[in-house]
């Protein structure tokens, strides 16, 4: 029996200003490190920084051929404004993914954290360090990359898991 080929995952960290985006490639039983980087729209209005984000994501898409979009859910802090002006920049991202074909998951960042880090509450530097780790980096990506490859990482675990679970379910 041959093994499944690897799922490539794009992670994405959202953000009007900066939205980060890292591949990863799942192979069951190790992760690997693709491409991170981020889209940097700029001082634009709003509409336009939309518009980066949407072609920024769609070039991403069409260069690494990911199979499923993995993207970090609405944060809902004390600043509503921004919050909506994040979902802006999701809604932007999700639909290059759809029109894409892609599947899209969402995470709290909680859970990514978590997934990660072991810890719900983890700063940005333990993100940085972890996704370092993991995925065997020389060196820490930028804060927005390292948050949407843990993004990818958060993904790649739940799959594991459910994979787990659905074989211990098979033996009963």
């Amino acid at each position: 029996m041959t093994a499944p080929a690897a799922l490539r995952i794009l992670g994405v960290d959202p953000g009007s200003r900066v939205t980060g985006y890292g591949l990863v490639d799942d192979r069951r039983d190790s992760l690997a490190h693709v491409h991170s980087d981020q889209i940097k729209p700029g001082d634009l209005a709003l509409p336009e920084r939309l518009e980066k984000i949407f072609n920024g994501m769609s070039r991403v898409i069409s260069e690494y051929r990911p199979g499923l979009l993995a993207v970090e859910q609405v944060f809902m802090a004390r600043n509503a404004h921004s919050a909506l002006v994040l979902g802006h920049a999701r809604g932007a991202v999700i639909c290059a993914a759809v029109r894409a074909g892609l599947p899209v998951a969402e995470y709290g960042a909680r859970r990514i954290k978590q997934a990660v880090v072991g810890y719900g509450a983890a700063d940005k530097q333990q993100v940085q360090h972890m996704v370092r780790a993991l995925l065997g980096m020389t060196q820490p990506p930028p804060e927005d990359a390292a948050d949407a490859l843990a993004c990818a990482i958060c993904h790649a675990h739940s799959r594991a898991a459910s994979r787990r679970l659905a074989a211990a379910g098979g033996q009963s």
